[in-house]
């Protein structure tokens, strides 16, 4: 399996690998569990603007456009294009899981 990005969501996620009965081998990514919103620190809020996308607001927020799983894994929203469809809608921005300063972190 390739090299993963430092900055990707799959970052820390081991890898297995599955043997079929033929021998053959394949590598996957165990399960990733979702960070809960409420547990990740939050160090700002972005109030969506007309023609947002999830990029362009991770590349002001972050300063890298590929990041923009952070917005989604910092606030309730299943479908990622909802997080910038209402303008106004104020999002957090959070730190990824394991940085300290979040309520019962």
């Amino acid at each position: 399996m390739s090299q993963v990005e430092p900055n990707s969501r799959y970052a820390q996620t081991p890898v297995k690998t599955y043997t079929f009965p033929d021998g053959r081998e394949v590598n996957y990514f165990a399960r990733r569990f979702l960070s809960q919103p409420d547990a990740l620190a939050e160090f700002g809020r972005y109030v969506v603007h007309g023609g947002d996308r999830l990029d362009t607001v991770a590349a002001r927020a972050f300063g890298d456009p590929e990041l923009f799983w952070r917005l989604v894994d910092g606030n309730r929203e299943l479908l990622p294009r909802k997080l910038v469809a209402a303008v106004g809608r104020q999002l957090r921005l959070t730190l990824p899981a394991g940085f300290p300063g979040a309520f019962g972190a």
